[in-house]
């Protein structure tokens, strides 16, 4: 086995200098870094992860604790992007990732800080969880370093998308088009769903529009059973709406589903849109209009500032972090304006 003692006599430099240099020293200039990797991967070398963790205190690994109610897992469209992004940034920081086991149905399982302390995680990311659970708020309270994603608790690093932003810029779009009657079936209870809410009540208002009660109604995320119900219970309304607003993309296939089997037609019949900006939308006929986040940067930004906490303890800074997403357009919105300037030019 190559030692970093056999990459020194190569490199004609000592042991202490190869050390710096596979362990990214500033230093040890670029040049000579770059010349001691080269000769570390010709010759075969692969560190010793066990005496690499005591000599460190670190074992270079992250404990990622992601459980969704509809039991998705990696298919979930959102959440999977956002943890391909944290994914790449934790493995180009030398970090390898792991996922804590969620199964607490057996009698013999851990609880999530148990099984962080046994792997050794030196720092946990949280996503896409009931963050109200015992287990959740003992891991959080724990002296491990965390980052939620999509979720804020008060001293803890948080990255979420900017879901305020995102339901004006959408909602202000609908407006415009001509819309009036405009329905929101929205997720379930939590911070996102508060925060996207408070948005659609607020940006209607101020176009003077008041949304009837009826037309807020409430969906699980990605439920597209519970959103093909919604839907028809909303369109038998005497006054049915003329564009309907979905919790995310993936649902908003049960509305579709519910329009189509009525033989209506999108956008012409009814308008609807959805949130997220899933690749899927844009294949969609009509393509979806949607919000689309920055998956990849909130993965990014969450790996980025989780792994400052585990090496930069006292210097770095307990912040919330909000990544801006933007509005597509697509084609599901009709524009009512256009509607009736055509009945007045005939």
């Amino acid at each position: 086995m190559t030692s970093m003692k056999d990459i020194s006599k190569v490199c004609g430099v000592s042991v202490a200098t190869v050390s710096k240099a596979l362990n990214d020293h500033r230093d040890i200039g670029e040049k000579t870094k770059q010349h001691i990797r080269e000769v570390a991967r010709e010759l075969g070398y692969s560190p010793n992860l066990a005496a690499r963790a005591l000599k460190t205190n670190r074992t270079h690994g992250i404990g990622v604790l992601f459980v969704d109610d509809a039991r998705s897992g990696l298919t979930h469209d959102y959440f999977s992007s956002v943890l391909d992004g944290f994914k790449r940034m934790a493995e180009k920081c030398g970090y390898d990732i792991t996922f804590i086991n969620s199964n607490k149905n057996r009698s013999d399982s851990m609880s999530y800080l148990e099984h962080s302390r046994y792997r050794g995680f030196d720092g946990i990311a949280i996503a896409c969880i009931d963050f109200d659970d015992p287990q959740v708020l003992e891991l959080i309270q724990s002296d491990i370093p965390v980052v939620t994603i999509d979720y804020i608790f008060n001293d803890h690093i948080a990255v979420v998308s900017d879901n305020v932003q995102g339901m004006h810029d959408l909602a202000e779009y609908i407006c415009r088009q001509g819309h009036r009657k405009i329905a929101y079936i929205h997720g379930a209870a939590s911070t996102v769903t508060s925060n996207r809410l408070s948005s659609f009540y607020k940006t209607t208002e101020a176009f003077g529009i008041e949304v009837p009660d009826a037309y807020v109604r409430e969906a699980p995320y990605r439920d597209t059973h519970r959103s093909y119900q919604v839907t028809n219970e909303l369109l038998d309304l005497p006054d049915p709406p003329t564009c309907i607003l979905y919790p995310d993309d993936f649902a908003a296939l049960g509305g579709i589903n519910a329009i189509r089997e009525r033989g209506l037609r999108i956008p012409e019949d009814i308008s609807i849109a959805g949130f997220d900006g899933i690749a899927m939308a844009k294949h969609l006929d009509p393509a979806l209009t949607t919000v689309q986040q920055d998956t990849e940067q909130i993965g990014f930004a969450a790996a980025r500032e989780l792994i400052s906490a585990i090496e930069r303890p006292k210097s770095t800074l307990i912040t919330q972090i909000t990544i801006p997403g933007h509005l597509v357009e697509g084609k599901s919105v009709a524009c009512l304006l256009e509607k009736k300037v055509n009945i007045k030019k005939l």
